[in-house]
């Protein structure tokens, strides 16, 4: 096992490899052509985009397309190219200093501000968790009409997979994401086919539009597909999946994993802009236009895509596509929450133990919601936890910009200036429409009455 980068940068070293199971356990042929290199590489970038198409994006982006048309795709496309960069920078840092984002977070703070972190980062991890818990849940329902309540019990079961999937290798697990991903795909360029969208109009609203922050409205969609698309923990993931890969542990090594796994996040988050894009998309084609601009939640868009399209097949295809994002939601988010728990506390639980509290901090409250509020209880807590992770967001993007801006903990591969002001503009903005969000969703609880 190759130790981790040693430098100056950091008040304590860390001694234990990030998903130590996992730790560059996947080759990387040395003398070998760039195709064949890049399909070594192939795989974070992918477990990582899982992310950016969870079942907590799908309610701003159906909202957005039923009220709006196609106004909001500069949106998506903004909030993909702030994850690109965000994302590479996550996997700079694991690369070029053996350590994921936690682990870096514990070397550099105090010991209460590394708990603090840890505390706030586990809360939004339980946060998304419970939307994938809850978007399984929908999908069962709507599909095999599973009472929600069971259909969160069931989802339970996937605790037992992801550690069967584990044991046998990682690049299994990979490549199931990348399955589940393209059944995605497939089940949306269908969606796409039959739903006849205006494509002239929707390259133009790739370009930003004045109306999106002058109109109200249509500013709070935008907030909650920025906050919906750059998840937090997709920042610690990253820095440890880049990890997974057997590369020499020298300049030239890390020079060359930094360039292939770029490539292979930037085009997996291509990938998961054209899959946000689609449900966007769809909604505009087919809601907006029909006079059904009040479609907010999946569970009414499943409802009226049968009737608006004339197949039955529409809606099926739709269901299967929520529920292969939910289960992949939930095999990286897992993954996600090992790797936080063991870089703040540098402590390891048996993989089961660990996931089955992820778990069961999700189940609880999807459970309590459900038996109290039923599905407009769901609803409400889809929101919730998009706000959640908004909050958390900031606590993520900050010290990994000032980590990757550092000379003594980056060496050579420090950002260079013009990367260093991007990083830092897009932080602000990030921070800056996050807690704008915040805002909008807390007001309303003191104007009441």
């Amino acid at each position: 096992m190759q130790a981790p980068f040693q430098n100056r940068g950091w008040k304590n070293q860390v001694t234990t490899p990030s998903l130590q199971e996992a730790h560059a356990s996947v080759p990387v042929p040395v003398n070998a052509s760039v195709w064949r290199k890049i399909l070594a590489f192939t795989g974070p970038g992918f477990m990582v985009a899982v992310g950016y198409m969870d079942p907590g994006n799908w309610a701003t982006d159906i909202a957005g397309g039923a009220q709006f048309g196609y106004a909001l795709l500069s949106v998506i496309l903004i909030s993909n190219f702030l994850a690109i960069l965000l994302q590479y920078l996550a996997l700079k840092l694991g690369i070029v200093t053996g350590r994921d984002l936690a682990q870096a977070c514990r070397d550099h703070y105090s010991k209460p501000v590394a708990i603090f972190l840890w505390i706030i980062c586990e809360t939004a991890i339980a946060a998304c968790d419970l939307a994938e818990v809850i978007g399984s849940a929908i999908a069962l329902n709507l599909l095999f009409k599973i009472p929600l309540i069971i259909g969160v019990i069931i989802t339970a079961l996937d605790v037992l997979l992801i550690l069967v999937l584990q044991h046998k290798g990682f690049r299994v697990l990979e490549s199931i994401v990348i399955a589940l991903i393209a059944t995605l795909g497939l089940c949306y360029a269908y969606e796409l086919a039959i739903s006849h969208p205006a494509w002239n109009s929707m390259m133009v609203n790739l370009l930003p539009q004045a109306q999106i922050v002058t109109n109200k409205d249509m500013l709070y969609i935008a907030l909650g597909i920025v906050g919906a698309t750059v998840m937090p923990h997709n920042l610690y993931l990253h820095s440890s999946l880049s990890q997974t890969r057997a590369f020499e542990r020298n300049d030239q090594g890390r020079a060359m994993a930094i360039r292939y796994a770029a490539f292979d996040s930037t085009f997996a988050l291509m990938g998961a802009f054209f899959i946000n894009a689609a449900i966007l998309i769809l909604a505009a084609a087919v809601f907006h236009w029909s006079g059904h601009q009040d479609v907010a939640d999946i569970s009414t868009a499943y409802q009226l895509l049968t009737p608006l399209l004339g197949t039955s097949l529409a809606a099926i295809l739709f269901a299967v596509a929520l529920l292969a994002s939910g289960q992949n939601s939930t095999l990286t988010g897992t993954l996600a929450g090992q790797i936080v728990m063991e870089g703040f506390l540098d402590i390891r639980l048996r993989p089961w133990v660990r996931r089955l509290i992820t778990r069961l901090i999700a189940i609880i409250p999807a459970i309590i919601t459900v038996a109290i509020a039923g599905e407009k209880g769901i609803a409400n807590l889809l929101i919730l936890s998009q706000v959640v992770l908004s909050v958390q967001l900031g606590f993520a993007v900050f010290p990994l910009v000032l980590f990757t801006n550092d000379p003594q903990k980056m060496g050579s591969f420090v950002n260079n200036g013009w990367l260093k002001i991007l990083a830092w503009f897009v932080t602000a903005v990030i921070i800056i429409l996050n807690a704008y969000l915040l805002y909008q969703c807390i007001l309303p609880f003191f104007t009441k009455g």
